[in-house]
């Protein structure tokens, strides 16, 4: 019995970690597929948006610079004085047509500049960077993940902790 109690505290873990990295290889090579991409975009005055919609917030979604990874994008509010966002459309669709929000996860080009503020969203609590939006086209209908291969979208709260615009009370 000893002998088996044994055997199980030392197969059951080798088991686990043989079993998790049957998933690493995939996961690595869609990670390095993603940095190459990344790192062959053409460098310029201008920056990548990736949608970001959660219902009832008033972020935007995540503006980073070309050849920088995701992990360094900013989640932003629109400032839309200049250029409307592409989705500026009525909450509830009206027959058969889009609404707002509706190129979650799409990728566009944008031209614009971060103001310097922050702007405070009350049904997120949280206080974000503000980029003024001066134009936008679209690149990429259906980029796939944003942070990690493996993650899900459930519709209700962020992909990661937006540690510079939490709100300290």
């Amino acid at each position: 019995m000893r002998f088996l109690a044994f055997r199980l505290t030392f197969l059951l873990p080798l088991l686990a970690l043989m079993l998790s990295s049957c998933e690493s290889p995939n996961i690595a090579a869609q990670i390095e597929a993603r940095r190459a991409a990344i790192a062959a975009e053409p460098p310029g005055d201008y920056y990548i948006g990736r949608r970001f919609r959660i219902d009832h917030t008033h972020f935007w979604g995540y503006v980073r610079r070309p050849r920088e990874s995701w992990a360094n994008a900013k989640l932003v509010v629109m400032n839309e004085k200049v250029k409307l966002t592409p989705d500026r459309l009525p909450e509830s669709p009206s027959g058969d047509g889009n609404a707002f929000g509706f190129d979650h996860n799409q990728e566009y080009r944008l031209k614009g500049y971060y103001s310097g503020r922050r702007i405070y969203d009350p049904n997120s609590d949280l206080k974000l960077v503000e980029f003024v939006l001066q134009d936008w086209q679209p690149l990429n209908s259906s980029p796939g993940w944003l942070f990690k291969p493996n993650e899900k979208f459930n519709g209700n709260q962020l992909m990661r902790v937006e540690p510079d615009s939490v709100i300290q009370r």
